[in-house]
């Protein structure tokens, strides 16, 4: 038996129920919060918007928490990642032009964009085939 307690299997920081326990809590919030923004007003995940910026963040937020495997991590349903991509580009794409942005920034924020949601769908996608 390792470290303290019945719940705890190794003596890193997440390695024990409570852990695993706090790791889901914050996962879920992350989605929750990506889901509400993208069911919500498409005003609101426009790029110069909260959502617009704080959307992408959780998801990255959540790709690079999840790739680590410990126990608790929350992942959205890969087809849920697919059509919050397509969503959000298409609001993106819509307002963009009209913020004027420096030569070059378009594409490149947008390809930053589809790779955000692409990287995700795709861990989500490994994970639900793993079982």
């Amino acid at each position: 038996m390792n470290g303290v307690g019945m719940g705890t299997w190794g003596s890193g920081n997440f390695d024990d129920d409570t852990a695993a326990d706090h790791l889901s809590m914050l996962t879920d919030r992350l989605i929750r919060e990506v889901a509400e923004a993208m069911d919500g007003d498409p005003v609101a995940i426009e790029p110069d918007e909260y959502w617009g910026v704080a959307v992408p963040c959780n998801l990255e937020l959540l790709h690079l928490i999840a790739s680590q495997n410990h126990v608790g991590a929350s992942l959205p349903e890969a087809d849920a990642v697919t059509g919050w991509k397509a969503r959000f580009l298409d609001v993106w794409d819509q307002a963009i032009d009209g913020l004027e942005p420096q030569p070059g920034f378009k594409e490149q924020r947008r390809a930053v964009l589809a790779r955000t949601f692409d990287q995700l769908a795709d861990l989500a996608a490994r994970r639900q085939a793993a079982g």
